[in-house]
């Protein structure tokens, strides 16, 4: 995307506020002339100072009573000019903050689980900020300094054609300057922010995972590589600074020869008597405010080269591809429980097969074990399960109707899912537990907590089931955290289950627990049961053994032992040594 169109995108966000963006032109329009208008006042009034004892009092009274109220009218129109523009910027900015969160919870998993979160922060809050303070509130100031000259060639011609001819024609100096430093001062800055955005994600990683950092002694390798990505943010900042500091000593220079320029022509036009004292005090002024704004034009750029790469990398992310729609697929209440997959095949590298022709029918209630070695495709067959990830060919129907044809909200709900990682968000243990029903009733919550064994940690936290939990369940146990995610499940009830090496986190003693509470619970629900520790699952109805994506043996643990194929050496080698 273009600079044109990067720009023009951002001012539909503005569209819904049309009325603030009217409203900052008219006040800077209306505050700009009523400072323009100034000088001719101040001039006016020199011109009433003939010489000694020769003062036109009168007359000078008169000029400082309208100059005094145009001053104030310029002070109050230039901070209605600010509140439209701080409206306009906030706004906006809240919007495409807003799409941006949106796309979060609208892109494919693929897209987050292939990019640093740490970038994706970054875009949604760093890079939007550097949009608000450069580009709505830098146009602002772009857009007050065209007018100002604009303005300010108007009254200069109406007071004397041939200096403001003079100044007219050094005007592209001064725009060749700004032009070549905004030229390179883009190219670094759009450098700078993916920098800084592959930083934001570094620091990200390394701080979630401070614990395995220091247990491998990682840190002196993860400083180097810190100081790696950080020397090349310095060395493209030290440039963009560099071009970004050039701009404005080169604009005052220039700036500085248009004010020699017309003060020399001005006082040869007063010994000629083609301009007054008081009128060449007026163009001087002109020449200090038409100048001015190219000092300011060219700061803004900075902030507007800055914003606009920022921007790039905001709109890229929001352009990302988002799931395909599911509005017209059907809402699907309940089901019976059985899953058909027929000639299955998936990769997440089109050159890396996974996958291929997988089938597998599952009968209402059964209870279906998913085991083998890591990296065989036992995660990836739940995602499919719950359409996180859609299947490259083939078809996975529940109750005889296509996943494709249910909203995924609808299928997501036939399912409670539970992971060998868990996620607490900021907030009580009750909303916790209540996160997939948040109607729950407090029976209802402490009922759950009772069946997974929770309610006895729950009762000894400082506020019980009011307790706050700090993000990401962190003062608490890891299998307390587990504990909270079986609840939720127990407090749902849904017609099918996933429960991915749930118990990975509980000692022997909860574990035998939760195992009696999910036999509970999986009574007439469907159930995928992914484990590593066979002992587990030795009760279960069909148990699939998976190998480089494909479905290589499944019976039950007692066939598959007899058998003496894969599955019996998985489970051998767990229990050669009792």
């Amino acid at each position: 995307m273009n600079t044109f169109g990067i720009i023009k995108r951002l001012f539909k966000y503005t569209k819904p506020y049309r009325g603030f963006l009217i409203g900052a032109v008219l006040c800077a329009l209306i505050s700009v002339t009523l400072t323009i208008f100034a000088p001719i006042l101040i001039g006016n009034a020199i011109d009433y100072i003939i010489g000694p004892d020769n003062v036109n009092y009168g007359e000078v009274l008169k000029i400082i009573i309208i100059l005094a109220i145009t001053i104030i009218l310029s002070a109050i129109f230039q901070w209605l000019l600010t509140f439209c523009t701080n409206i306009l910027s906030f706004k906006t900015v809240r919007d495409l903050r807003k799409d941006a969160f949106y796309t979060i919870n609208s892109i494919p998993l693929k897209y987050i689980d292939s990019n640093a979160h740490g970038d994706i922060l970054s875009r949604i809050v760093t890079d939007i900020d550097q949009i608000s303070e450069g580009v709505l509130q830098g146009f602002t100031q772009l857009f007050v300094g065209l007018v100002t000259i604009i303005d300010t060639i108007i009254f200069m011609l109406y007071v004397n054609v041939n200096i403001a001819i003079v100044v007219i024609l050094l005007t592209p100096l001064s725009l060749f300057v700004a032009t070549f430093i905004s030229k390179h001062i883009h190219s670094k800055f759009t450098a700078q922010s993916q920098i800084r955005g592959e930083m934001t994600g570094f620091v990200e990683e390394i701080v979630g995972n401070q614990k395995i950092v220091k247990a491998f002694s990682y840190e002196e390798h993860n400083q180097n590589d810190f100081e790696e990505i950080n020397d090349r943010l310095y060395d493209v900042g030290v440039k963009a600074q560099f071009f970004s500091a050039l701009a404005n000593p080169t604009t005052r220079f220039v700036n500085g020869v248009v004010y020699a320029v017309v003060g020399i022509t001005g006082a040869l036009s007063v010994i000629n008597h083609g301009l007054t004292v008081g009128q060449l005090s007026m163009f001087l002024q002109y020449a200090n405010q038409y100048t001015k704004p190219f000092n300011e034009i060219s700061s803004v750029f900075t902030e507007l080269q800055s914003a606009l790469a920022s921007a790039k990398r905001v709109f890229s992310f929001i352009d990302t591809p988002h799931e395909s729609s599911d509005e017209y697929a059907m809402d699907l209440k309940s089901c019976d429980g059985t899953i058909d997959i027929n000639n299955v095949s998936f990769s997440y590298n089109p050159e890396i097969p996974l996958i291929q022709n997988l089938n597998l029918g599952v009968k209402s209630g059964q209870k279906i074990a998913i085991v083998g070695p890591t990296g065989c495709g036992k995660t990836t067959f739940i995602n499919l399960l719950m359409r996180f990830y859609d299947v490259t060919d083939g078809e996975i129907k529940v109750s005889g109707i296509g996943i494709n044809d249910i909203k995924r909200s609808s299928l997501r709900s036939l399912y409670g899912m539970v992971l060998q990682d868990t996620w607490l968000f900021t907030g009580t243990v009750k909303e916790n537990i209540a996160f997939g029903k948040e109607d729950a009733t407090d029976d209802e919550i402490i009922a759950a907590a009772k069946s997974a064994h929770a309610h006895s940690f729950i009762k000894r936290l400082p506020n019980g089931y009011d307790t706050v939990i700090s993000e990401d369940g962190g003062n608490i146990s890891q299998g307390q955290k587990q504990l909270l995610s079986i609840a939720r499940i127990m407090l749902t009830k849904p017609p099918m289950l996933i429960l991915d090496e749930a118990t990975s986190s509980i000692d022997t003693r909860t574990e035998l627990r939760i195992q009696k509470a999910f036999a509970k619970i999986m009574q007439g629900r469907t159930s995928f049961i992914v484990a590593h520790r066979l002992s587990t699952i030795e009760e279960a109805d069909v148990i699939l053994v998976m190998n480089k994506g494909n479905i290589i043996e499944q019976g039950t643990h007692k066939e598959l032992l007899e058998k003496g194929g894969f599955y019996a050496k998985l489970y051998n080698s767990q229990f050669a040594n009792r």
